[in-house]
């Protein structure tokens, strides 16, 4: 029998392709035991952070799942923001994205990511991607406990 872990991750997924949204649940309901909240869209991500309305009781995430290319506010403006808050910037932040443009990669790690992910086009290694990020951000490495 194996130890549960005593501490639900709380993931934020920042993604408007609901075939990714839908794969990403699937990991989650199967492989992984962590919280999983999505927002389709920057604006609503930045809501949520900021526990505006309609977020206002959801709790703080400890991880961030991030998309580049996102509606109403583009996910390296989200991504700026975060790491410029104070309230938010201890939160990493994963761009989990289709671009493997240099300039992508290039300007997500000058706005401070904490990691660059290529989305994987086949099912199967995007859910072994999705399972290696959850196992490194809460297996191996020690977050930071959440804010308010």
């Amino acid at each position: 029998m194996t130890d549960p872990d005593p501490r639900v991750v709380n993931v934020l997924l920042v993604e408007d392709d609901p075939g990714d949204v839908l794969m990403t649940r699937e990991a989650f309901e199967e492989y992984l035991h962590n919280r999983l909240d999505v927002v389709t869209d920057g604006a609503a991500a930045l809501s949520y952070l900021r526990k505006e309305e309609p977020y206002t009781d959801v709790p703080r995430p400890d991880l961030i799942l991030l998309d580049l290319n996102l509606p109403r506010r583009d996910g390296r403006e989200v991504l700026e923001e975060v790491k410029a808050d104070p309230a938010l910037q201890h939160i990493p932040v994963i761009v989990l994205t289709t671009s493997q443009a240099e300039e992508d990669v290039l300007r997500s790690y000058q706005l401070h990511a904490n990691a660059y992910v290529t989305k994987p086009v086949d099912f199967d290694s995007f859910i072994e991607a999705i399972k290696q990020i959850d196992h490194f951000f809460v297996s191996v490495v020690q977050l930071p406990s959440g804010g308010a």
